[in-house]
Parts: C-alpha cells; sequence; structure tokens
C-alpha cells in the first residue's frame, strides 16, 4: 500500500445544523487498546459530524 494513503484526516464535513460543509475539529474521545477514537466536530456550532478509529502502529505493523 502507497504509504500515501495510510491515513486521511477530515477538513470539512456537511453539517445539518449549518446547512453547509463546515471546517472540523479533530478531538481524541478515547485511547483503546485497537487504536484511538477521534470525534469529528462542526467548527461553527459544535455539533459531532462523525468519529473515526485510528488503528495503533502495533496493530497496522501485525499480519
Amino acid at each position: 500500500m502507497d504509504k500515501n494513503y495510510e491515513e486521511f484526516h477530515a477538513s470539512l464535513l456537511y453539517c445539518t445544523r449549518c446547512g453547509q460543509a463546515m471546517p472540523v475539529h479533530e478531538r481524541l474521545l478515547l485511547v483503546l487498546p485497537t487504536g484511538n477514537l477521534y470525534d469529528y466536530r462542526c467548527k461553527g456550532c459544535g455539533q459531532s459530524l462523525g468519529s473515526k478509529t485510528e488503528k495503533s502502529q502495533t496493530e497496522l505493523k501485525s499480519p
């Protein structure tokens, strides 16, 4: 796999409260054994717009 595409970070997501694509703030919610859980929040109104789990480096290297 090309290392350029291992991780994606959202910069804009659609907010139903604002009615348009808005810049987001990525916030760490939990540190889990399998990776970190992040929450994306609208910078305009603060509504949660989604989440992602970033796998830990040890899990990525396991066969």
